[in-house]
């Protein structure tokens, strides 16, 4: 029998390095550093596609995507998105609501939540209020604390649309 629902969770790091903006959650925020990462660094999509793929046992980005591939050098991590969302699809799951955390002190998300969770929205063809974006500090402790990177967390609900 097929589980009705299925639970998946992700994780995803990148430091900084030299640039002027980050792009988090197909949204490019305004800062005074750059993610380092074979493709766009966008930390919450990358955490989001683990989710998702970890709700159907479907492996993790890298496996889809690996950092060797050089057709991802600088890829746009909402055609990502895009593609590991068709593979839930492809097995009669649709997703119910994903809840995202997002960890840095710098850039200040709160103004941009919303655009964030609009984007993500937009890729996977669901409403807004089906995506939850939450920015939070580590109270300067750790590698986000000193400011070094940003890492995201994401947990997703699918169900089986049959």
């Amino acid at each position: 029998m097929v589980a009705q629902i299925r639970i998946g969770q992700g994780l995803d790091v990148h430091a900084f390095e030299a640039g002027d903006f980050v792009t988090l959650a197909g949204v490019q925020i305004p800062h005074t550093q750059g993610l380092k990462a074979h493709s766009d660094g966008d930390v919450v999509l990358h955490a989001l596609c683990d989710a998702l793929l970890g709700a159907l046992a479907l492996g993790d980005i890298g496996q889809h995507f690996p950092d060797t591939d050089p057709n991802y050098k600088g890829a746009d991590s909402r055609v990502l998105l895009k593609q590991v969302y068709q593979l839930i699809l492809d097995r009669g799951y649709k997703l119910n609501n994903a809840d995202i955390t997002v960890a840095c002190e710098r850039p200040k998300l709160a103004p941009h939540t919303l655009e964030m969770r609009q984007s993500v929205a937009d890729v996977l063809d669901v409403e807004v209020t089906q995506i939850s974006i939450k920015a939070t500090t580590t109270e300067k402790l750790g590698f986000t604390g000193r400011q070094e990177g940003i890492l995201a967390t994401a947990i997703v609900l699918i169900s089986h649309t049959k």
